[in-house]
């Protein structure tokens, strides 16, 4: 791997602030002595100021699942950067698939979001990734081709390597089902050339996979050579898998 791996749990809409408390305070001990890998809680909005008073000093960041381009403004529902920033999160999720399929986010709105993160400080996870319809029919390389093209759009080639892209087969988020090792490691690895096409940052830049990344098969999958970290959704929200996966990256 080309820099220190990062291995980040995505919580989506679960966990109340009580049941957060008891998921913090079952990994950090579990993690503690993981040096050699970076590792980052995405917990909903609500828990965000509880993760952080009970990592602080520990080696878990906390990091958010979304945010505005925007410092403040009539955007109802929407969280801002200095928000972010108040609270003390270190990192954001963008353009998470279910975020793109749901809620309408555009590769143009993702370009305007992704600098704005680097200017406040945040690390951004940048997600992109196919459809089971569009892998059939062969549109993998094109579709993460366009979406890394637009979302750099608006990034100096220098901070490329301040970016972690996550490669999420739509087709495997939550289903059970897990790209081959060659099908990650295609992806990624494609990935990293269509980014090195701009940017001598490329080689540094971390990229992650995700899509039902388990404690079972994270160890083969963060070995794959263009796989510097993981981005874990279900497995995440269980101390003991999630570290797990965390230690998986050391193998």
């Amino acid at each position: 791997m080309p820099c220190v791996p990062l291995v980040a749990g995505n919580w989506k809409m679960n966990k109340t602030v009580a049941e957060a408390e008891q998921l913090i305070q079952a990994l950090l001990p579990r993690v503690a002595s993981l040096d050699g890998v970076e590792i980052a809680i995405c917990p909903p909005f609500t828990a965000l100021r509880a993760m952080i008073d009970s990592a602080f000093g520990s080696r878990v960041a906390v990091f958010a699942q979304n945010m505005h381009e925007a410092d403040h403004g009539a955007f109802t529902g929407e969280i801002s950067v200095p928000m972010l920033r108040d609270v003390g999160v270190s990192g954001v999720i963008i353009g998470h698939s279910e975020r793109r399929a749901y809620f309408g986010e555009t590769d143009e709105r993702l370009a305007s979001k992704l600098p704005v993160a680097l200017d406040a400080g945040l690390q951004p996870i940048l997600c992109v990734g196919e459809s089971e319809s569009q892998r059939l029919a062969g549109e993998t390389e094109s579709l993460l081709r366009r979406q890394l093209e637009a979302a750099f759009a608006n990034v100096e080639p220098e901070r490329y390597a301040d970016v972690a892209i996550a490669y999420e087969p739509i087709w495997a988020i939550g289903t059970g089902r897990v790209a081959t090792l060659e099908q990650a490691q295609e992806a990624c690895a494609f990935a990293r050339s269509v980014l090195a096409e701009s940017s001598e940052e490329a080689e540094r830049t971390r990229i992650l996979y995700g899509g039902s990344v388990t404690a079972e098969n994270a160890a083969e999958l963060l070995a794959l050579p263009d796989v510097d970290g993981a981005l874990v959704g279900g497995a995440s929200l269980s101390a003991e898998s999630f570290a797990a996966i965390c230690a998986g990256a050391l193998l």
